[in-house]
């Protein structure tokens, strides 16, 4: 399930002109968020459906209802994992999360990570070319106390980083001096996965320990920790430490292949997810499902597979 950034207008429009039920999980969150999401989703601008308080409810709504369309179609998978706020999706789709649970959760989380992104701006920027342990490295020579720290490990080779403004700026100058190829200043309104998301991670704990949060029926490849959990209080600790905890992709993704995963789909808006895994592991066959001629061809795809 992917997470911020693989917005889009025009996202779910398609779904919810199709499917009776993507039409109700969007009058529902409509109903919890006071806000016209379809509007926003569907017709824009940009400018409003890239502010974090908006993103993530949006993109939630979207992946949450595109996989209960897509598991309508007899997919039954076996674990799974999202990136950052793809997370709480892939809890719902894994019944850890009531929708209207996990809602109301990413509402909260993207409203509070937007407030702390105003109090204290802070940068984030990929760095393309250099090893995880040289990033690293890199952080930690800039500034003491988590000035700039990694943020995503999204893939060999593909490391975010995030913090001050300043201490970003100066970890990219480096990296750029140790051979990266490429240092890209992401357009984000906070610096995710750091210590400034730390007021934003203070207010999310009474939240998240107050939530239903029940075992799932499948496990989830958590960002934290990278491997896979089913127990409701592990995956409510995963949640709590997420926000200022690095995103381990990389290694969530070869949690799955370890576990016997072979082919998956990337439920929800945009195709970020299948460039990464493209890099991680490139026998691991990643296929669409955002859109109706997605889930079309994915379900068949995937009852082909359980039929062979």
């Amino acid at each position: 399930f992917p997470g911020q950034g693989s917005q889009a207008v025009g996202m779910g429009r398609d779904l919810y002109r199709e499917f009776s039920s993507v039409k109700d999980r969007f009058a529902e969150a409509e109903d919890v968020l006071g806000l016209s999401l379809t509007g926003i989703c569907f017709e824009g601008p940009m400018e409003v459906l890239s502010q974090t308080s908006v993103t993530q409810p949006a993109v939630f709504v979207h992946s949450v209802a595109a996989a209960e369309v897509l598991m309508a179609e007899g997919l039954d998978p076996v674990c799974a994992a999202g990136h950052s706020l793809g997370e709480y999706s892939a809890l719902v789709a894994a019944g850890a999360l009531s929708f209207r649970q996990g809602l109301e959760l990413v509402a909260e989380r993207g409203r509070l990570m937007q407030e702390a992104g105003e109090r204290q701006p802070g940068k984030m920027a990929a760095v393309i070319g250099l090893e995880d342990a040289e990033v690293e490295a890199l952080c930690a020579s800039v500034g003491e106390d988590g000035a700039v720290v990694p943020a995503n490990f999204n893939a060999p080779g593909q490391v975010v980083v995030s913090g001050e403004a300043e201490a970003v700026d100066e970890c990219g100058s480096r990296a750029r001096e140790a051979g990266a190829n490429l240092v890209v200043e992401l357009q984000v309104s906070g610096a995710f996965h750091s210590r400034l998301m730390e007021p934003a991670a203070r207010e999310m704990a009474p939240l998240l320990r107050d939530a239903a949060i029940r075992t799932s029926r499948i496990p989830v490849v958590t960002n934290v920790r990278a491997e896979p959990a089913s127990e409701g209080e592990e995956l409510r600790e995963q949640l709590i430490s997420q926000i200022t905890h690095p995103v381990r992709w990389t290694e969530s993704v070869r949690a799955m292949v370890e576990i016997g995963v072979t082919t998956a789909a990337e439920v929800g808006p945009g195709s970020v997810l299948r460039g990464l895994v493209r890099r991680i592991d490139r026998g691991l066959r990643v296929l669409p499902a955002g859109t109706v001629e997605d889930l079309s061809s994915t379900a068949a795809a995937f009852r082909e597979l359980t039929d062979g």
